[in-house]
């Protein structure tokens, strides 16, 4: 509704008032930028997350816009940048950006531990790591925590020389080994459990890591901690219904909840140094 009232200025002009119901004024939803860690081709993230995102959004009343870049390196540029409103990113790469760019985590995947794989093809020989010495392995990207950094890390602890070759994405690592092109290659289990079933059928798993606290979802210190509170409370809330648990299923997680940075503390124990020149600038 439109109303109005006149008010006599201490000049003596006469001020048109107008009131306006908040029926009447509707406020676009904020846009705000999502970035994702690239670990499948960009279309089929777009499948995962776009409908995932705009629910979350629904609830909390923005708009995100999906953006995932070519690989992970680049990815990694972005975050440093400080490109991204909101982002998923893996849990070395928080300890890195939380420390350079100032992205805070506040939430995290439910009722799920990270832990890295080594994936082989399904009729392979290979019984065990100790079975790929001096073999070609593929892995996502030098950064990339449990595909790369943790499943490395399980063939040193076995005195394992390997081969190590880098790809852009998980999805690259299962198509080459899936192929017969190399002999192993590293992955978490929930990039391997969102493959076709045909292709996921083609592969197991030869050997796990160690579990840690997953991939946070974090927010640029930009983002009024408001906004941040509600798009919690929309990831936490998706759980509880038809529609939040198929966009939930659609990024292959059960639910949500709350997440703190001290939560990442066993990252930061390794005390990695893969990305030295993100690591020696703190957030100004």
């Amino acid at each position: 509704m439109l109303g109005s009232f006149f008010r006599w200025s201490s000049g003596g002009l006469v001020t048109l008032v107008l009131l306006l119901s908040s029926a009447s004024v509707r406020a676009e939803p904020r846009t705000l930028s999502f970035g994702v860690v690239p670990q499948a081709a960009a279309s089929r993230m777009a499948e995962q997350w776009v409908p995932f995102l705009n629910e979350v959004g629904r609830r909390a009343g923005v708009k995100f816009i999906f953006r995932t870049p070519k690989d992970i390196p680049a990815f990694e540029a972005e975050l440093g940048a400080g490109a991204y409103d909101f982002a998923y990113m893996n849990p070395y790469h928080y300890s890195v950006f939380h420390q350079h760019t100032g992205y805070l985590a506040f939430a995290k995947e439910k009722d799920r531990r990270l832990v890295g794989i080594v994936v082989v093809r399904q009729d392979a020989p290979y019984q065990s790591i100790n079975d790929l010495a001096d073999k070609p392995v593929i892995f996502p990207a030098p950064a990339a925590f449990a595909a790369s950094i943790l499943a490395q890390a399980e063939f040193s602890s076995h005195g394992v020389r390997i081969i190590p070759k880098y790809v852009s994405s998980h999805d690259s690592v299962y198509r080459g080994v899936s192929a017969g092109n190399f002999a192993a290659g590293g992955g978490i289990t929930r990039t391997l459990d969102s493959l076709p079933t045909e292709q996921r059928n083609d592969l197991r798993v030869l050997a796990t890591t160690k579990d840690y606290t997953p991939h946070p979802f974090a927010a640029h210190p930009r983002v009024p901690s408001e906004v941040v509170k509600r798009v919690l409370d929309a990831m936490r809330s998706l759980q509880g219904d038809d529609v939040g648990r198929y966009v939930l299923e659609g990024v292959t997680m059960k639910g949500i909840e709350a997440g703190a940075d001290q939560d990442w503390n066993d990252v930061r124990a390794l005390d990695i140094h893969l990305l030295e020149q993100w690591q020696k600038q703190k957030a100004e």
